[in-house]
């Protein structure tokens, strides 16, 4: 079994105004040392060992589900789950 963290970004050409939206709120609570935010999403998947490649099935998962490829990017991380 693994864990697969997944990261989605906005890509760098995409305006992220919710991100703005949090710079400049936190700008005006005073952290001025704030340059920029960029929102994203955070997800983890459970994955069951299977015949199919691990990487091929996050890839499709993410590009078909969790993403969307035309203005975001998506990153993930794989740990094997140890069960008892």
């Amino acid at each position: 079994m693994y864990k697969v963290k997944v990261f989605v970004t906005l890509k760098e050409s995409v305006l992220d105004p919710q991100g703005t939206a949090v710079k400049n709120s936190l700008n005006s609570l005073n952290y001025k040392e704030i340059a920029d935010v960029r929102i994203g999403k955070y997800m983890e998947l459970i994955v069951d060992k299977s015949d199919r490649n691990l990487d091929e099935v996050v890839n499709e998962v993410c590009d078909k589900l969790l993403a969307n490829p035309i203005i975001e990017n998506y990153r993930y991380e794989v740990e094997e789950v140890v069960t008892k």
